[in-house]
């Protein structure tokens, strides 16, 4: 059986990838689980120096996969996206990201957690939680904001709707645009140049341009969490998950 979540090493280099390329990539708790070993493995090995995390040339992440979301939804803490999302704010090794294709949900919201990202021309990203009757998670209510601006996250947060690359990047959700073909190669040579940093300043540097945000995105990511699973249980977002499945148009027009 293929690893979903697959690890290897060049040159100090952790490369986590979403193995999944038939589903687009698509999240289960099972996969959750494997991501929170891949990066605390990586951030245990005093031999990694630098993080990289990608998806296949074709998809970076289509976010949850919702038969199994709706099989083990996330109502509790210890559920495998919430740890995840947790962790996200406490690793110390710098993070690149290889997107391509398209990333969805966490697959956009994980980016934030990153200190490079490249991706792919033909990238497209999404945030649609309001259209699911959910509300953000990642902390990204407060880190897209910071990171794009008040207006584009209230765009993307609040309207739902897909944006291309080129959006993400005069936007600075992402550092570069390129084919395909070279997203990986090029953020793997980020990734190489970080890992051979002398560690002490490169770690502290980064910790000193996220110590504004940090401690704040910690209880951001606490405050969407609860919000996140009281929403799960409501009828909005029982009607948006119930359309999604027999594929027609949701009606939130009685509530």
């Amino acid at each position: 059986m293929t690893a979903l979540i697959t690890t290897e090493t060049r040159e100090r280099v952790r490369i986590i990838r979403i193995n999944r390329p038939d589903k687009k990539n698509a999240l289960t708790a099972a996969m959750y689980e494997s991501l929170i070993d891949a990066f605390c493995e990586a951030e245990s090995d005093a031999g990694v120096r630098a993080l990289l995390i990608a998806g296949s040339e074709h998809a970076f992440s289509a976010g949850n996969d919702i038969a199994d979301f709706l099989e083990h939804p996330p109502l509790d803490d210890t559920a495998p996206v919430m740890r995840l999302l947790r962790l996200l704010t406490e690793l110390r090794k710098p993070m690149v990201a290889a997107v391509c294709g398209p990333a969805v949900g966490i697959g956009t919201t994980l980016l934030l957690h990153c200190d490079l990202v490249a991706c792919g021309e033909q990238t497209t990203f999404a945030v649609p939680f309001v259209n699911l009757g959910l509300c953000a998670e990642g902390g990204s209510s407060l880190l897209l904001a910071q990171r794009v601006g008040a207006a584009r996250a209230n765009e993307w947060l609040l309207l739902g709707e897909p944006f291309t690359a080129n959006v993400a990047a005069s936007a600075g959700l992402v550092n570069v645009v390129l084919p395909n073909a070279e997203v990986f190669d090029h953020a793997l040579g980020w990734a190489i140049k970080l890992a051979a940093k002398p560690p002490q300043a490169l770690r502290g540097t980064r910790e000193l341009i996220r110590q504004a945000s940090q401690d704040a995105a910690r209880r951001t990511i606490a405050a969407e969490a609860e919000l996140f699973k009281q929403l799960l249980q409501s009828d909005e977002a029982k009607e948006a998950f119930a359309a999604f499945v027999e594929k027609r148009k949701p009606d939130f027009s009685r509530f």
